[in-house]
């Protein structure tokens, strides 16, 4: 720098022997050339930055994380001054992950999140308030989602999360066993499911076989909150504060499922079936609820000679409307309030959560859409199996919206096992299931009961 300004001096004459007054001359030709130099490199440091484009995280879950790679390419063309990093986390550590990130201020800027998960977060201010953003939006059209999965996004009025994909569940079944105990498909109502079920016992015990018709493993609580959540009754009490699985409405549910474990139509424990998809082909089990995902597992895994033989339907009705209400279980895409991008990251979801990419998505991963348009796609249209998820998705009974719900329905697969085995009544159990989850909303209760206060 010294050099070039002595240069710049030199070419105008200016020398260390030159008198005061070309000394002054000196001085001020010095300083005008550092602030002219000052400038441009301000200048160029500047078009440096603006050069360079900005850089989101995303952090994807489980396969996802991996499949949305080959989607960022595309993005990155109609966004070039965007770039994005793709991290992608295991289930298993996800949820802790995104925590610990969130406490150190490290979360990133976008991230795929289970829609059960989004009352905790926003429960933290960890999450940006989409509705901004969905106002201006030419891509994002709310009326597109199925009703129960946008219900899931929503908490207190504000929307935190645009839907991803859908795993809602419905009955994966045997339809050669099906046809000979005299029906064609899945009854329509869980009565008539129970007089299937009878059908199709005693004909195997005629048979000298062991089957099990429907089965509901004790480890799962997706079962008993499907039928939880056709009873009509609430999950929880005031202001979602107490437990309320020891009402009228939900005792009813709960009975209904311990007959299938005290008829036998379902096994009482896990030992008894090893694997799934071997008991599915050989017959021990004819009906199971799953989601989407294995649809692909089942063409895998199931004995080539019945690939013909399997079929996916609605789950059965506690009432007269068919299909019985389901859950809109998924995960969602949140921007995450510490973001310094939140303009570049709404872009990215604006991407990846339009019409053709949850088509692409669903092409590579076999995740359903959660907009009604994508469906038209012939993908989608002409696939046999996805057809009862479409059905399914027209009713689907949003969850409660509690930081402690995943602590609560992981809790109640105790439940169901104690009540599969005969160790309590279903009132015993849930009646002892409320009393914990009552312990789990202590703080919730707490902060409803002061904001009430004058």
């Amino acid at each position: 720098m010294l050099k070039l300004i002595a240069a710049v001096c030199l070419r105008f004459g200016v020398t260390s022997m030159t008198r005061s007054p070309q000394i002054q001359g000196m001085m001020l030709c010095i300083r005008g050339t550092t602030l002219v130099l000052a400038a441009a490199l301000l200048q160029l440091s500047c078009g440096s930055s603006q050069n360079e484009p900005t850089v989101i995280r995303f952090w994807g879950l489980g396969n996802e994380g991996e499949m949305v790679r080959p989607l960022i390419p595309e993005f990155e063309r109609a966004n070039p001054g965007i770039r994005v990093i793709v991290q992608q986390l295991p289930w298993t550590a996800a949820h802790e992950k995104l925590l610990t990130a969130f406490a150190g201020e490290s979360t990133p800027d976008v991230s795929q999140l289970g829609n059960t998960w989004l009352a905790e977060f926003s429960v933290l201010n960890a999450l940006e308030p989409l509705d901004r953003f969905v106002r201006q939006s030419r891509i994002v059209q709310l009326d597109d989602y199925f009703d129960g999965v946008l219900k899931m996004n929503r908490i207190d009025s504000s929307l935190f999360g645009i839907p991803w994909y859908v795993d809602t569940r419905v009955i994966y079944y045997r339809r050669d066993l099906l046809q000979k105990a005299g029906y064609t498909e899945p009854p329509a109502t869980w009565q008539e499911m129970l007089r299937l079920c009878e059908i199709m016992q005693r004909k195997a015990r005629e048979e000298g076989r062991k089957q099990y018709p429907f089965f509901l493993p004790t480890n799962e609580w997706i079962p008993a909150i499907v039928l939880g959540a056709q009873s009509g009754g609430d999950f929880l009490r005031d202001d979602n504060t107490r437990g309320n699985f020891s009402g009228p409405k939900f005792r009813k549910a709960f009975s209904l499922l311990a007959s299938f474990y005290e008829k036998e139509y379902s096994p009482s424990g896990q030992q008894l079936i090893t694997n799934m998809y071997n008991s599915f082909s050989d017959g021990l089990i004819t009906m199971y609820i799953s989601g989407p995902w294995n649809i692909g597992e089942f063409g895998r895994r199931i004995a080539p000679k019945l690939q013909n033989e399997w079929m996916t339907a609605p789950v059965p009705s506690m009432d007269t409307a068919y299909p019985g209400a389901s859950l809109p279980l998924g995960t969602s895409l949140v921007v995450f309030r510490q973001s310094r991008h939140k303009e570049a990251a709404w872009k990215l979801i604006e991407f990846l959560a339009s019409r053709e990419q949850s088509i692409a998505l669903y092409r590579i991963t076999g995740n359903l859409p959660p907009r009604k348009s994508a469906w038209e796609d012939s993908s989608l249209a002409h696939n046999p199996y996805v057809r009862a998820f479409y059905r399914q998705m027209q009713r689907l009974e949003p969850l409660p919206q509690v930081p402690e719900w995943e602590q609560i329905v992981i809790k109640l697969q105790l439940y169901v096992e104690y009540i599969a085995t005969g160790t309590l009544t279903v009132e015993e159990a849930l009646g002892r299931f409320d009393r914990e989850v009552d312990q789990m909303l202590a703080k919730r209760r707490w902060l409803v009961e002061r904001r009430k206060q004058p």
